[in-house]
């Protein structure tokens, strides 16, 4: 089944959701044909915050972005009514971690230790895909746990790499100056385009100062 508009609706339909109304785990694909969003040549494509990807200028500065108080058809890129509320949709923790790692390996010298390494990690995946950082979750495990790829590293490099486990270890849900510390090791990294997301900086308007404790994994 692809992943449209009108399959997806029918599928809602088919299980009687709107008499349930349960919460929906989805990547960004997928939620933004769950909120009727256009698919290509989007200028505003965040379903949480009227982001402009497209205005470099604002990008760099803005931090705080207004939030989408209402989704309607012909405005800010929606095409179609929204099949769910924004509030029923959450990005899956792996897809999110995965996403981040990828920005990480696309961050790092081509030609260093760091990245050699990874080729040899793992012969068989392409030279695209490693260049690319596309990983998938038992990789990415095993990378979060290798000290011989952390000793590879730059000094930059190997910061990052430590915010990043400390952010993977505890997740984004516990605490704001976690997120914090990550943004601050990337930005020593290079990865401006990371510290641009209005995901993250979304969570650092909603995470509590204080930790919090869960018993759900991040998994």
């Amino acid at each position: 089944m692809k992943e449209t508009y009108e399959t997806q609706k029918h599928m809602l339909s088919s299980i009687e959701y709107s008499k349930h109304s349960w919460n929906i785990c989805a990547d960004l694909k997928v939620i933004a044909v769950l909120v009727g969003l256009q698919a290509s040549y989007t200028k505003f494509f965040c379903f949480l915050c009227q982001w402009e990807y497209r205005d470099r200028k604002k990008v760099l500065h803005k931090k705080v972005w207004p939030k989408r108080q209402f989704l309607i058809p012909g405005a800010k890129n929606e095409e179609k009514e929204p099949i769910v509320a924004s509030e029923k949709k959450f990005l899956p923790p792996l897809h999110i971690k995965l996403g981040l790692m990828k920005n990480f390996v696309k961050a790092m010298d081509c030609g260093g230790n760091g990245f050699q390494y990874l080729r040899l990690k793992f012969p068989k995946v392409s030279e695209t895909k490693i260049k690319e950082g596309i990983f998938v979750g038992p990789q990415f495990r095993q990378l979060m746990k290798d000290p011989v790829f952390e000793s590879k590293l730059t000094k930059k490099e190997a910061a990052a790499r430590i915010s990043f486990k400390e952010l993977e270890k505890n997740f984004f849900g516990n605490l704001r100056q976690i997120v914090n510390n990550f943004l601050k090791g990337l930005q020593h990294h290079g990865m401006q385009h990371v510290i641009e997301n209005p995901f993250l900086a979304f969570l650092l308007r909603i995470l509590p100062c204080k930790p919090w404790i869960s018993k759900r994994r991040a998994w």
